[in-house]
């Protein structure tokens, strides 16, 4: 062989294995990818249990666990997964949150916030406090998912001790943004797109991951003010904990325009800011009335679908008992019937997360069956599109597209006077002329039709299942 036949055939060789390199890199990346792709969080909308609407910052380990117990009983077979203590759990007297200048806090060595023993005395573990790794547990071993609630940023007491950062050499004056704290809340400073601050939110979800938490609610940050340098902090630390964890963002309202960093970033996130048990607060700021939120909702559907969630806020039905933070102390819902099922149907109908609020452990018949109508549900979980076909006057009405051709028409009246339906399906901007129909609600089926011919109550809804007449594809 000569010369210049070797050179060539090493430089073949050379190709071939240059080549194999490249293939194998490929497959490799491809290969790590791969179970991220498959391991995709919250792909249909999230739903659970928060304390806040009848707990507010006071929940304690009792509560919490009888709660669970009643959410494990009555809603996990409808698909409720994650049970979340709200806000104030590192607070030793959460009653007086109103004199900033009294309230207390556990933290570790490393600054981090950790649970009061003596509300969550599970915490601690032969003499040593372990957060909530006992209770995440606990909550795992009933079948479901563990969360909390967070206010973004460090404790303002850390940084004023100078308490290190655990897993590095910054110590929390290096992470802390002193000329930023949340405009609401006494407890934390924000966090400096830095190294240093990094590495704190690293610590905080190594905590977290110990912990078993399966989904963390961020406060004051998804709007007044929107902070997406430390929603992408805690986005990367979530990702370096190695744990799956759903990340949810409050309060809203979060604005249109940072509808793809949230999407890219969270799986929930805020459209309006706090919901209560009010039809139409009047006040477009805080708290939020249920009317409110149809436009928020047609607003953002374009947005929702498997892995991030445009959230609707949680569901103050049934009993809002013993702490409510809105509101004239315990209390059933203020809402009526009428205006709870226009709650449900609409979340449904936006596909929205589902997190119930009422205390669970006084869960009446009404209330259970209103939360667990396999339809309102299966809406919610399998829709693959929805979207708002209607708003005349106060006439609203929704569509969404279900597995197997089948419709969901979701009619609603905002207004105070009764309202009478007689439209055709076309006017719906539904496909078929005629369908089989079945009234979600009542279960009743219905005499196959080309109308839809109803009676509205002012704050009512009615939620029809249809399914085509004709037995032939929609195309």
């Amino acid at each position: 062989m000569s010369k210049s036949q070797k050179s060539r055939r090493g430089n073949f060789i050379g190709m071939v294995l240059v080549a194999c390199q490249i293939l194998y890199t490929a497959v490799t990346l491809t290969a790590q990818d791969a179970p991220s792709a498959k391991k995709m969080l919250a792909q249909t909308p999230p739903m659970g249990w928060n304390s806040w609407d009848s707990y507010g910052l006071r929940i304690n380990e009792e509560q919490f666990r009888a709660n669970v117990e009643a959410m494990a009983a009555k809603l996990k077979p409808s698909g409720y997964t994650y049970a979340v203590i709200d806000e104030g759990w590192y607070m030793l007297n959460p009653e007086d949150r109103p004199k900033p200048e009294l309230l207390k806090y556990v933290v570790d060595g490393y600054g981090r916030f950790i649970s009061v023993p003596q509300r969550f005395p599970s915490s601690l573990q032969d003499g040593r406090n372990t957060g909530f790794e006992q209770m995440a547990s606990w909550v795992h071993s009933m079948g479901l998912k563990f969360g909390i609630h967070i206010i973004r940023g460090i404790p303002r007491e850390s940084v004023q001790r100078n308490l290190p950062i655990e897993g590095s050499d910054f110590k929390t004056q290096d992470a802390a943004d002193q000329n930023d704290a949340c405009p609401w809340d006494p407890t934390s400073w924000g966090i400096r797109d830095n190294a240093a601050g990094q590495a704190w939110y690293d610590s905080l979800l190594r905590q977290y991951a110990g912990w078993g938490v399966d989904f963390i609610k961020v406060d004051c940050i998804a709007d007044h003010p929107y902070k997406v340098s430390e929603i992408r902090q805690i986005n990367r630390a979530i990702q370096h904990s190695g744990r799956e964890i759903v990340l949810s963002l409050s309060p809203g309202p979060t604005q249109l325009e940072h509808h793809t960093e949230v999407a890219e970033l969270a799986q929930m996130w805020r459209m309006s800011n706090d919901i209560w048990d009010l039809w139409d607060s009047g006040n477009p700021v805080f708290p939020i009335g249920i009317k409110s939120q149809f436009e928020n909702a047609a607003r953002w559907i374009q947005y929702a679908g498997p892995g991030h969630w445009p959230d609707a806020d949680m569901l103050p039905v049934g009993e809002l008992s013993p702490f409510p933070e809105v509101g004239r102390g315990a209390r059933h819902t203020r809402l009526t019937p009428d205006e709870q099922q226009t709650q449900l149907t609409l979340w449904a109908m936006a596909r929205s997360p589902l997190i119930v609020g009422a205390n669970l452990t006084l869960l009446d018949e009404a209330t259970t069956r209103l939360l667990t109508n396999a339809d309102m549900l299966r809406i919610d979980q399998t829709a693959m599109a929805s979207r708002q076909v209607l708003y005349e006057g106060d006439l609203v009405a929704w569509t969404a597209d279900m597995p197997r051709n089948e419709r969901a028409l979701a009619l609603f009246n905002l207004g105070e006077k009764p309202v009478t339906v007689d439209r055709s399906f076309g006017d719906f901007a539904l496909t078929f002329s005629r369908y089989a129909i079945r009234n979600a609600w009542t279960g009743e089926r219905l005499e196959d039709s080309s109308h839809v011919r109803v009676m509205l109550n002012p704050h009512a809804c009615v939620l029809l299942m249809l399914t085509t007449f004709h037995r032939k594809s929609e195309g």
